[in-house]
């Protein structure tokens, strides 16, 4: 059971394990893009491929799903990236259980967005679980954990990718284990917990108060989506790659442009802005409708002015941050991209 890419290494894994798939659960295909074209779900596109069984669910909760799942006489059930919470009468059908394939450390960042989490709140360590599945959100007790360091300027994208591949992995070595009896499940720690829920389109807004770090995480954990944003002027910006540079002299309030250069080599062009702590120098960026541009590209075709501020003026940009007034920053900012 499966959605986006992030499960696709497993289900090929499993196969060439020589595991015995007699079934792949995923969505529904769904319009996608501007021109809202069909498009099938990336486990379903490799399932074809391979010549499994599929079966397609909006609500894999509702008695006719669960009882074609049951038909199917499943020995055990393999998750990954399913999308949706299955319930108590799913999870006992087969008599091994359901192992799921978790993008995190687990109990930190249980929930649907695991890997974006990681990075806007600056970690530089993530990883891959296996548990059982329970009816809770991602507490069922474990099976087998594997680390790896997150790169400085790593995105989440990137990032998804490399997991993906370790889970892959993980998750044969898990089901080899667990048909041997050579694992034991372990309890999660309830105290240790912390939530990594979906993203939504409006977390991607950049408040230029807080710190330039924080901000550059931000942009960093919403690549490929939702992408994070402001506005100059009536202008909004999706912002795909920043770095921090250390503040200059003098005093210049956040969300102001302290400088805007071209540059004549390979991304050494950028935008600079004040933060609540240091600058942001922002190297790539997107206006609605447009292909992303270096600062480079785009300064070269939309002139920008030192001392205007960023944030302020766009419609869009006022209301979500009048409703974000009273978040903390560290409030957890809905994504196809899931990988809980």
């Amino acid at each position: 059971m499966g959605t986006p890419a992030f499960a696709v290494p497993s289900l090929e894994a499993l196969v060439r394990s020589g595991a015995e798939l007699i079934g792949v659960v995923t969505a529904p295909d769904r319009p996608k893009g501007r021109g809202q074209a069909i498009s099938q779900p990336a486990v379903k596109e490799s399932a074809v491929r391979l010549g499994i069984p599929i079966r397609q669910y909006a609500r894999v909760r509702a008695p006719e799903a669960v009882e074609e799942i049951r038909a199917f006489r499943p020995e055990l059930i393999v998750v990954v990236a399913f999308g949706q919470i299955l319930p108590k009468a799913l999870l006992e059908i087969p008599p091994r259980g359901c192992i799921n394939v978790h993008a995190s450390l687990l109990p930190a960042y249980r929930g649907a967005a695991p890997i974006q989490w990681a990075i806007i709140r600056g970690e530089d360590r993530t990883g891959v679980t296996t548990m059982l599945m329970d009816e809770g959100m991602d507490t069922g007790p474990m099976l087998m954990q594997q680390a790896l360091e997150i790169k400085p300027e790593e995105r989440a994208g990137e990032l998804a990718e490399r997991l993906s591949r370790i889970g892959a992995a993980l998750l044969i070595d898990t089901v080899d284990a667990w048909a041997r009896g050579t694992v034991t499940p372990t309890p999660q720690d309830d105290a240790q917990a912390s939530i990594a829920p979906l993203l939504k389109k409006q977390d991607g807004q950049i408040f230029w108060e807080r710190p330039a770090r924080e901000i550059v995480n931000l942009v960093r954990g919403t690549d490929p989506w939702p992408g994070a944003w402001t506005s100059y002027g009536d202008q909004p910006w999706r912002i795909w790659r920043a770095s921090v540079t250390p503040r200059g002299e003098g005093q210049w309030p956040p969300g102001m442009i302290a400088g805007a250069r071209q540059g004549h080599e390979a991304g050494s062009g950028g935008i600079d802005v004040a933060t609540g702590r240091d600058w942001v120098t922002i190297h790539e960026l997107q206006l609605p409708d447009r292909r992303r541009m270096t600062a480079s590209e785009f300064l070269a075709g939309h002139p920008v002015k030192v001392r205007s501020m960023l944030g302020e003026v766009h419609p869009l940009a006022a209301e979500r941050q009048a409703q974000a007034r009273g978040r903390s920053a560290s409030s957890p900012p809905d994504n196809p991209h899931r990988t809980g």
